[in-house]
């Protein structure tokens, strides 16, 4: 064996259950050899040459976070329009202000078009319709100009808004009937393109702006820098494919296999689109794909979405529903059609994540579980609903029930709770976004995630452990729903060892046990014996990837 490289420290907190607390792992070829103490691991020290790595002594070890809910890839394009965002958002034109209110985005778009060439389309992302006055609509966008065709996405790119102009370029008109493509009441088009099947559509215009690799690469690399900073080493996304699957696939090739880049990633494509190319024999490519994964860049299974957007306040609600009557938006496929859709990947073995914030959605897409349960059985399935955002205690039982898991976005409760309290939801709904302690008294596995860059929140594994063990509001004193708190291990195990279980990789990952990946993220402190209230302000000091030291500014 050639030369063990090995990290003591002053605690390592290793996720194994049978064997919790560890001072040093022994790392060769990027793999973990043996964990405990010096001198339990003399056996291995006394046969083979080894390096002790001195750099982490005072500081406390975990497993590589895992975030296995993100978007790097669409998020570094969008970064690249005209931001009218509402809050500060670093970019690649550097820090840009959010903008507070309505007036103030419309006076941005205007700016932007008196900056244009006549007649070039000006492109936008960021509105916020809960803190900036709404969605836009055609007829506002046509004030702002008549001449430019204006295009503007939400930060949550569930909705798309086009004035009279970029509808031309889109090719629609008042005969168009397809759903998510909005009208007024008198017929017209309003100009609002919502969810996947619409969205979609109002992409056709602006494809070649959006799918610029050069673009694409350096917002991988900028988010992956990001994201190593907080502690990551592993993420998902959960939207690849969403623009070019061919080209998306090339620039994830040339920066994850990077040496260089610090994180593992798992691309997960969207149904509806490879569904389009690829036809019946889209299971067949899916399972191809595997031959192409590497250690630090692999495919895993397959991504519906079947409702809206939390923040854009266009997922579906049971009864009461919206504060103002409205209904939300399904997703692409028709939720009649889901258990027709699923069905093959399901008999095939591949893994199903599907999209469900509301809880109409949820119940849903449990029913549509259930139905492939009895269609085909099957243990250890790990169906996954992705976000969980609005649920009901009977919704949890029953996904254990079904054998189901849970990855749930729950930054929510405290950057988006209030607001939606008084916009959108209502107070029982905003109260109880997220309930992590629900599905822990159900024996539900689950993880946590940010969704990141594509909703109103940061990403920081440790701010969303801060906000399961504590649920407290952005007022700062609010508790929010407390008996759906959960404690520091079991938040812990969802951005470690849960989180890797439900990208079926629990076996690589996760935990720091013989033969997993050396994955590590280094704390200056221990979240088990801060105040609760402290978790969200430890530094997270470095990261290690297989073996490799990834320092936090690199």
């Amino acid at each position: 064996m050639e030369q063990l490289k090995v990290f003591v420290a002053k605690r390592i907190r290793t996720m194994d259950a049978g064997r919790p607390v560890a001072t040093a792992v022994a790392v060769k070829d990027g793999r973990i050899v043996s964990v405990g103490s010096l001198e339990t691991m003399k056996p291995w020290l006394d046969r083979h040459p080894h390096e002790i790595y001195e750099r982490f002594k005072d500081q406390v070890l975990f497993p590589g976070f895992i975030d296995p809910h993100t978007h790097f890839r669409i998020s570094g394009t969008l970064m690249g329009l005209n931001y009218i965002g509402p809050l500060d958002q670093e970019g690649p034109r550097g820090v840009e202000a959010g903008l507070k209110t309505r007036a103030q985005v419309l006076a941005a778009l205007k700016r932007a078009v008196q900056a244009s060439a006549p007649g070039q389309p000006v492109l936008a992302w960021g509105l916020d319709p809960a803190v900036q006055g709404g969605h836009l609509d055609r007829d506002e966008l046509d004030a702002v100009s008549s001449t430019h065709p204006i295009w503007v996405m939400t930060y949550a790119p569930h909705v798309v808004v086009a004035n009279s102009p970029m509808l031309d370029l889109i090719g629609v008109d008042d005969r168009t009937e397809v759903y998510g493509i909005e009208k007024y009441p008198d017929g017209r088009l309003n100009g609002q393109f919502i969810e996947l099947g619409a969205t979609r559509i109002a992409l056709g215009a602006v494809a070649k702006q959006l799918a610029n690799p050069e673009a694409g690469m350096n917002g991988i690399r900028a988010l992956g820098r990001t994201a190593q900073r907080v502690g990551i080493t592993t993420t998902a996304d959960m939207a690849f494919g969403a623009l070019h699957f061919d080209a998306e696939y090339a620039e994830h090739l040339r920066v994850v296999n990077d040496p260089a880049f610090p994180l593992r990633v798992f691309l997960v494509p969207i149904e509806g689109p490879l569904k389009a190319a690829h036809g019946e024999g889209t299971v067949q490519f899916l399972q191809d794909l595997q031959a192409k994964n590497t250690d630090k860049l692999a495919f895993h299974g397959i991504k519906f979405v079947n409702d809206g957007s939390y923040p854009s306040m266009t997922l579906r609600l049971n009864f009461p529903g919206y504060l103002d009557g409205h209904e939300g938006h399904r997703g692409e496929t028709p939720w009649e059609a889901l258990f027709e859709t699923m069905l093959p990947y399901w008999k095939a073995g591949i893994q199903i994540h599907s999209h469900a914030n509301g809880d109409e959605t949820v119940d849903v897409t449990l029913d549509v579980l259930e139905r492939l349960q009895l269609a085909h059985p099957r243990f250890d399935h790990r169906f996954t609903i992705e976000h969980y955002c609005i649920s009901s205690t009977a919704q949890a039982r029953r996904l254990k029930a079904l054998g189901g898991l849970a990855s749930v976005n729950n930054y929510f409760v405290h950057y988006r709770g209030q607001l939606h309290a008084a916009e959108g939801f209502g107070p029982d709904r905003a109260e109880s976004t997220a309930r992590l302690g629900t599905l822990e008294r159900e024996g539900v596995i689950f993880a946590i995630h940010s969704d990141y860059s594509l909703v109103l929140t940061p990403i920081n594994p440790l701010v969303a452990v801060w906000i399961a063990v504590n649920r407290v509001a952005l007022d700062g004193e609010t508790v929010y729903a407390p008996g759906e708190r959960i404690g520091v291990d079991r938040a812990m195990r969802a951005i470690t060892i849960d989180a890797a279980h439900v990208l079926r990789r629990d076996h690589l990952l996760g935990s720091i046990e013989p033969g997993k990946f050396a994955d590590f993220a280094v704390l200056e402190a221990d979240p088990y014996e801060v105040d609760p209230m402290a978790i969200r302000d430890i530094r997270v000091c470095a990261t290690v990837l297989g073996g490799q030291v990834f320092e936090p500014d690199a």
